[in-house]
């Protein structure tokens, strides 16, 4: 069942009173905001997302388009060279984020900053955005290792929303975070992980298989 996610409650409820009261005194003025008001539910609903589970792989954190897969040098947590891929929000995906992996969420950080387009190439390290840690417990299939993804804002969204803190044991599929209007999501992964998507492909939170880590 589609929901709306509570991350636009507030902002409905408030666009939609002003909208009724626009309308008493204007009726064409009231109905354009209808339809703003209408694109605003659509943005904000959390359709069913199944979650497939497995410990030795990064599932999509949002729905997506894949636009850039490289090798990278990341100096926030990592300090070395990892993969880098990442994925482009449209205003008309969902834009709730869940967890790629289920284990401890080592760090977390909130970083103010510009509003370049999503796409731009330094949007990932001059825009605001919180990063995400991840360690991944070993399992029958894996060593585990450490999975660094990132909330980006583009030059629409200004407000990132996240639900966890440091020190929390996150599940697979667990949510984590939401972000309003277009926007990316950068996953960092070590080099002997298997990336399992392609630039272009579009991608399904909770169910894509992003990476396979060794």
């Amino acid at each position: 069942m589609t929901t709306i996610h509570r991350a636009g409650h507030r902002i409905l409820i408030g666009f939609w009173a002003a909208t009724f009261v626009v309308a008493y005194f204007c009726l064409l003025a009231g109905l354009v905001l209808a339809a703003v008001g209408l694109l605003m539910l659509w943005f904000f609903r959390i359709p069913p997302r199944p979650i497939y589970a497995n410990p030795s792989e990064v599932t999509a954190v949002s729905d997506g388009k894949v636009v850039l897969i490289e090798e990278v040098f990341e100096d926030e947590h990592f300090g070395a060279r990892v993969q880098k891929v990442s994925v482009f929000l449209s205003i008309f995906n969902v834009h709730a984020q869940w967890s790629p992996v289920a284990g401890r969420l080592a760090a977390f950080k909130y970083h103010p900053g510009k509003y370049l387009v999503a796409w731009h190439p330094k949007s990932s390290t001059l825009n605001e955005r919180s990063t995400f840690v991840v360690d991944v417990p070993p399992s029958k299939d894996s060593a585990g290792g450490t999975v660094l993804f990132r909330q980006v804002a583009g030059a629409v969204a200004r407000r990132l929303r996240w639900y966890v803190q440091p020190g929390d044991q996150l599940t697979q599929g667990q949510e984590v975070g939401f972000i309003l209007f277009g926007s990316r999501i950068d996953f960092y992964l070590p080099l002997d992980a298997s990336i399992q998507v392609e630039v272009g492909q579009k991608v399904v939170a909770r169910s894509t298989v992003i990476a396979r880590l060794a």
